[in-house]
């Protein structure tokens, strides 16, 4: 081997190594990672750090029952989880038909008690460096489940927050 790639190969062993060493790069710690979903024919983003899971055409088993934000139960990973859609949750009107009539994306949501929420369009992942969002301490919107608002190309999302919409759940049944 010739001292020219052996010099190389040494470089590239060492920088390797280094990476494991040096602290998170800037260019993605200062990065908000969203998915940008559509709920009741609103347009919202949902924080990845808040979500265990993402499943597009989940069965859902109905339940009968009073609360109509409750579309069923589906599984997850061995665990039967119950279903709420989101836009009803929000306080709009239930799916028109059926047990997730609309609902094609479910979101495990992080956090216990587990819950998934159900929305009818995925718009994408959005990366956002983090001084683009707008925080706000307190929840504002449909039953205070929005916290801050992420401004886009395209217009403005309102952010999900998945505690304060596990809380409206717990109201909503009580």
């Amino acid at each position: 081997m010739n001292a020219l790639l052996t010099q190389r190969l040494a470089d590239l062993r060492e920088a390797f190594d280094r990476s494991f060493a040096e602290p998170p790069r800037q260019e993605v710690a200062g990065h908000d990672d969203l998915l940008a979903i559509r709920a009741g024919g609103q347009r919202y983003a949902l924080r990845l750090s808040q979500a265990a899971g993402l499943f597009p055409d989940r069965p859902v088993t109905r339940l009968p029952g009073p609360l109509p934000a409750l579309l069923g139960v589906a599984g997850f990973r061995g665990s039967i989880v119950p279903v709420y859609d989101l836009a009803a949750v929000f306080g709009g009107p239930p799916p028109a038909s059926g047990p997730a009539a609309g609902a094609r994306w479910l979101v495990l949501a992080a956090g216990a008690p587990p819950v998934a929420l159900a929305f009818e369009a995925l718009d994408g992942h959005l990366r956002v460096p983090r001084d683009r969002v707008v925080e706000e301490a307190t929840g504002h919107g449909p039953r205070g489940c929005l916290r801050g608002i992420v401004p886009l190309d395209d217009g403005a999302r309102p952010i999900v927050d998945v505690p304060a919409v596990r809380a409206a759940i717990q109201l909503l049944m009580s």
